[in-house]
């Protein structure tokens, strides 16, 4: 099988492009990324050389320059290309509706024309909004999302399933609870926390620090993600949940304590526009129709991914200072072009 996967250099892409190619090394793998600014090549180094493996710097919204990939023939696209951080939502909508939903619209329209068998859309839990203290997102809760990034990711997910009912797409949809692991942008909470707090620079966390949310393990993810690819029912939706429930203040606590650093290092700050307070997933379905269940639970998770960190503070200096793109511009070199940064 030929399978293209967007956005495979980034956190969850290219920890699916490693798994994919460990499990399956008969298949053709295509990463297709356009090496953003969380686009790091360097996170598939171990991988460049695999017979298997394929990269192609390209813009998911460009049809001029994704469209000879598909014109090869491909047998299936993963759809994990997407402006992702709620921050820069806010800062910057414009650039989310531009690749999370035009973008998404240009894969399925090739997908569409030359015949792709299985299109699967990795969507997020944030489309359905906040919750209460209690309840779970299942697959028919409402969309009802609160920022520019998941309104972005909520309007691509309708077009997919529009692509099923029009046009008769085989297609999926996964909303995923919350990612951590290795490899993962250091914007985001965990990595960010585990690097501060290794520098012994303050923690930062939002308003009371008592924003829940549902953690899975990536590996975890990337499991339920090629069972869906292979197996899912064409036109379902499956959410896909660690039923690891914590705020961010356990989170901040555990890699305090696991890091043997003072809780004094937490800053509690102005809490961001629009904060959902609550995620949590039913993930009964896709546990019930393809047998998946989390293997990591989050105090396992969270170990190995503390010690991943601890372990790669090269890597993580790297992203940070964006020496990183050097490595891009050596290995890469031309290929990169320009619109990178």
């Amino acid at each position: 099988m030929k399978v293209v996967v967007t956005g495979g250099a980034g956190f969850i892409g290219s920890n699916f492009i490693r798994y994919m190619l460990a499990h399956y090394p008969q298949d053709e793998v295509i990463n297709v990324d356009a090496l953003t600014y969380a686009g790091n090549p360097e996170n598939l180094a171990d991988v460049e050389s695999h017979p298997a493996y394929r990269f192609v710097k390209a813009d998911i919204a460009d049809r001029t320059a994704i469209e000879p990939l598909f014109a090869e023939g491909v047998d299936a696209v993963v759809n994990l290309a997407a402006e992702s951080h709620v921050d820069r939502s806010i800062m910057q909508p414009d650039l989310f509706v531009r690749t999370n939903v035009l973008g998404t619209q240009t894969l399925l329209e090739l997908s569409r024309q030359y015949g792709v068998r299985k299109f699967v859309q990795v969507s997020t839990d944030e489309v359905y909004g906040t919750l209460g203290d209690t309840g779970l997102f299942t697959e028919h809760t409402p969309l009802r999302p609160n920022s520019p990034y998941s309104a972005s990711k909520a309007g691509a997910d309708l077009l997919v399933r529009a692509y099923y009912e029009t046009y008769g797409l085989p297609v999926n949809i996964t909303r995923c609870s919350n990612n951590y692991g290795p490899y993962q942008f250091p914007e985001k909470l965990i990595p960010l926390m585990i690097h501060n707090a290794l520098q012994d620079k303050p923690l930062p966390v939002y308003g009371d620090g008592l924003n829940v949310r549902d953690w899975l393990y990536v590996e975890d993810h990337c499991r339920a993600l090629d069972l869906v690819l292979r197996q899912g029912r064409d036109g379902e939706v499956y959410n896909i949940g660690g039923h690891n429930e914590r705020n961010n203040l356990q989170v901040v606590r555990t890699i305090l304590a696991e890091l043997n650093k003072p809780e004094s290092l937490i800053r509690f700050v102005a809490d961001r526009p629009g904060h959902d307070r609550r995620y949590a997933i039913d993930a009964s379905k896709i546990r019930k129709e393809l047998g998946w269940t989390p293997q990591y639970d989050y105090e396992s998770g969270i170990r190995a991914t503390i010690r991943w960190y601890r372990d790669h503070t090269e890597w993580m200096e790297r992203v940070i200072s964006g020496d990183y793109r050097q490595y891009m511009a050596k290995q890469y070199g031309d290929r990169l072009g320009g619109g990178d940064e």
